[in-house]
């Protein structure tokens, strides 16, 4: 496993935001909300994960040769898709860090929604490209390939969840 994702699953083991989100004062939680990344550090920090998630798959995914050249064709364009529907997640974080603090009622209903819509699309793509890899991969190395994916999407779902502060913290008297 990489380094990346042990350091996120370190991360993702060792919760203690909700916590922190808890007894934080507002004003230090906004605070951390708003020491985001770059554009250039996102933009790296995603090649990087896409990069770590297709080694993961890679070590974790045992195919043989001619399963490889079938499967890696399917996989980059359902990485690329995925990465389309990511594009709105990191917009949302982005948007999120940047109005910290000032969000209405209506903007963290609108928030929320947007931010629902994207794990929509992101289950429904997985769900669409279930008939390709079945096509080019055995049924239990196929499900094993959306197993994998689960788990380090969910990894790295509850990595980020785990460094935004809570929503309803951000007023401050």
């Amino acid at each position: 496993m990489t380094k990346l994702l042990r350091a996120l699953l370190l991360g993702a083991t060792l919760i203690t935001a909700p916590a922190l989100a808890q007894t934080a004062t507002p004003a230090a939680t906004a605070d951390a909300a708003t020491a985001g990344l770059s554009e250039a550090e996102i933009a790296t920090l995603r090649a990087d994960l896409k990069a770590d998630k297709r080694q993961v798959t890679k070590e974790t995914l045992k195919l043989t040769d001619a399963e490889a050249a079938k499967f890696w064709p399917v996989y980059d364009r359902y990485a690329a898709d995925l990465s389309k529907i990511n594009d709105s997640k990191y917009g949302l974080i982005k948007e999120y860090t940047e109005k910290f603090g000032k969000y209405s009622d209506a903007e963290a209903t609108s928030f929320i929604k947007r931010w629902l819509d994207v794990d929509t699309r992101a289950a429904k793509l997985r769900a669409s490209y279930v008939p390709a890899v079945s096509k080019v991969l055995p049924g239990i190395k196929a499900a094993t390939f959306f197993q994998i994916d689960r788990r380090l999407n969910m990894l790295l779902n509850l990595s980020l969840a785990s460094q935004l502060p809570i929503l309803q913290e951000q007023t401050a008297n």
